[in-house]
């Protein structure tokens, strides 16, 4: 493509309006998102509403004209099981227990994607991780504590409150900062 027919066709795609929202284009516009996030009941009508507002604001509509149409898609989703906010959470659990999520701050960030506080403590129920362990993967993929090479002494007040900034209660972060040290380990991290 010359560099003419690559700036004509960059302007029309910026120029270009959004199509009319119909039932048909909104499911398409659903899936396509499905395809590649996966999303709570909250979060996959947000994205629709999203998409329907810019559509309305081109065409000079009401967005709330299309609630119910919006309502629509979310029940088909829930239905067709590509929406489950259940499922949502547990695999939200699981990757962020993975990454050394406190229990704390995982349930933060399920709240703020819409979910009850029931399915919450049910997901964190059922992951077989605590919190020890997830503050010990914490502590190793930040480097701190048993798992940082040098001026480890220096630094424990720091990474102390890392932790507890993470969502770790105090106790839990003195411990896992402190365990090298109280095992005879060393704290080369090993």
């Amino acid at each position: 493509m010359t560099a003419d027919k690559q700036q004509s066709h960059r302007r029309e795609r910026q120029t270009r309006r959004p199509r009319k929202v119909t039932a048909e284009r909104l499911r398409r516009i659903g899936l396509a998102y499905l395809e590649r996030y996966e999303a709570s009941e909250a979060g996959f009508r947000a994205v629709l509403s999203r998409r329907v507002a810019k559509a309305a604001k081109a065409h000079e509509q009401d967005p709330s004209s299309f609630d119910g149409l919006i309502d629509e898609q979310v029940a088909w989703a829930k239905q067709a099981g590509l929406v489950d906010n259940t499922r949502f959470a547990a695999n939200q659990v699981r990757r962020q227990r993975d990454r050394g999520a406190s229990g704390r701050s995982i349930e933060a960030r399920l709240r703020s994607k819409g979910l009850e506080a029931s399915t919450i403590q049910a997901a964190l129920a059922d992951d077989r991780r605590d919190d020890a362990s997830a503050a010990d993967r914490y502590a190793e993929r930040r480097r701190l504590g048993p798992y940082r090479l040098r001026d480890r002494a220096e630094r424990r007040d720091r990474d102390v409150a890392a932790m507890c900034r993470a969502g770790f209660s105090f106790d839990l972060a003195r411990s896992v900062i402190d365990g090298a040290q109280e095992d005879g380990t060393g704290g080369d991290g090993v």
